[in-house]
């Protein structure tokens, strides 16, 4: 990408994290019995897309030149992955959430780097597990189980 493309994207980045802060503040504390309020999320991606925007930031100024590279974009990737994610959408509700996100992450990790099946299902497995354990039975949330 070009310098000012990335210093541009920076800033709209941080005010979209800023008003996603803001925003969540005005969601109501807890829902449905859990412990964990649904302000929480919002407040968390609004949070690490001010860090990840203040790095770009800080990236477009270690910038040597403009460079005037082509770089070719990648419609048929972009649109398995936004394909899946309305996929993904679509069917937490009736898949439930372990069982969506790991496709979802299987399906992610195909397009990104073909082949290494066993690395990317173990990986997906964990992650998949793993945060829906920490949500629901640590912090005591609320997400959708299994479909049975």
């Amino acid at each position: 990408m070009s310098k000012t493309f990335d210093r541009y994207a920076g800033i709209l980045f941080l005010l979209i994290g800023a008003f996603f802060i803001f925003e969540s503040r005005k969601i109501s504390d807890s829902s449905y019995g859990s412990n964990v309020g649904p302000d929480i999320f919002p407040i968390g991606l609004g949070i690490v897309l001010i860090l990840l925007s203040i790095r770009l930031l800080f990236e477009t100024m270690k910038y040597r030149k403009e460079g005037k590279k082509e770089s070719k974009l990648d419609y048929k990737r972009f649109l398995v992955i936004f394909v899946a994610a309305l996929l993904y959408v679509l069917l937490l509700e009736p898949l439930g959430y372990i069982m969506t996100t790991f496709l979802f992450l299987i399906i992610g990790f195909q397009v990104i780097e073909r082949g290494r099946w066993l690395k990317s299902i173990v990986i997906a497995a964990v992650f998949s597990f793993g945060v829906y354990y920490l949500f629901v039975e640590i912090l005591q949330g609320s997400l959708p189980g299994f479909p049975i």
